[in-house]
């Protein structure tokens, strides 16, 4: 079935602030709850200032906007950790005036859950008087093909190296080992990913996992600075580091690779190439537009 006028598309985010001041209250939402201390926030705020704030909102309208130039529908965007929210894209009139919504997490290797929140919102909703589009949700799509292609293909443009001069590490971002099942199930994903991405590029590629958050007890490993370490004891020098797990530029690729990584490789004696998040590439565009016609077709 070929998508119609009243068919729509809503693009699912993490979020961020645009305004430093709210992030005592967005860390809460992410915490669970819990209120950063004043170290926790004073560290944050230095990481946003650092990079000039974080510009994952806008990054990820400008791939709304080309996925609906492609697929000639509407696609709006709500953020699960920040606004503008599920509820309120949700319950919103441009929302409301469509038949059917698919919902596409930006999140491949995470996408359940996205899909999850999104629908008991939309359970909430229904009870009220409006009655909310079909709903349709984008599982995980980490192993899409399409969309491993369009890495290979940002590693070939950015990468000022190939395999016989530099190790290539690809990364994710990390989760509680807490979370028991849903960590290991996400690790399973990223490990398909990276695997078959190896296999696409010709490359062995070294997965790790970035940006462990703050809360006590062990994160999914290895992480970034344990796998340069491991890098700096062998004959090769040079790496190429891809962050396969980020579709836009934000705080953690342009802080915590850009900046925070860039020195470990530094103080490491290694020369680190970092390959540019996929963001509005022609490839990744293509790769939406597929999932999102498979599920509404």
């Amino acid at each position: 079935m070929a998508l119609g006028i009243r068919d729509g598309v809503l693009m699912v985010g993490y979020g961020t602030v645009s305004n430093l001041d709210d992030l005592p209250e967005f860390l809460r939402r992410v915490r669970g709850g819990r209120p950063p201390g004043p170290d926790l926030l004073r560290d944050v705020r230095r990481r946003y200032q650092a990079i000039g704030g974080s510009p994952l909102l806008q990054n990820t309208q400008r791939q709304a906007d080309a996925l609906g130039r492609r697929l000639g529908v509407t696609v709006e965007v709500a953020m699960r950790a920040w606004h503008p929210t599920v509820e309120q894209v949700l319950g919103s009139s441009r929302i409301a005036g469509l038949e059917r919504l698919c919902v596409l997490p930006m999140a491949p290797f995470n996408a359940n859950a996205y899909c999850r929140a999104v629908l008991e919102v939309m359970e909430a909703l229904r009870a009220g008087a409006d009655a909310p589009p079909a709903l349709t949700c984008v599982g995980n799509w980490g192993r899409d093909r399409a969309f491993i292609a369009a890495h290979a293909a940002q590693i070939r443009a950015g990468a000022d190296v190939g395999p016989e001069r530099a190790a290539l590490v690809v990364t994710a971002h990390s989760l509680p080992l807490a979370l028991g099942d849903v960590t290991e199930r996400y690790r399973a994903e990223v490990l398909a990913c990276a695997a078959e991405l190896s296999v696409e590029l010709g490359w062995e590629a070294t997965l790790c996992f970035q940006s462990q958050g703050a809360g006590a007890g062990p994160w999914l490993g290895p992480d970034l600075h344990s796998t340069l370490e491991s890098l700096a004891t062998r004959s090769r020098r040079q790496v190429v580091v891809a962050p396969i797990g980020f579709l836009a530029e934000h705080l953690e690729t342009l802080y915590d690779l850009d900046i925070e990584a860039a020195r470990w490789a530094q103080e490491l004696g290694l020369t680190m190439t970092r390959v540019a998040a996929l963001g509005e590439r022609r490839e990744l565009i293509e790769a939406l537009a597929g999932l999102v016609s498979r599920a509404l077709g």
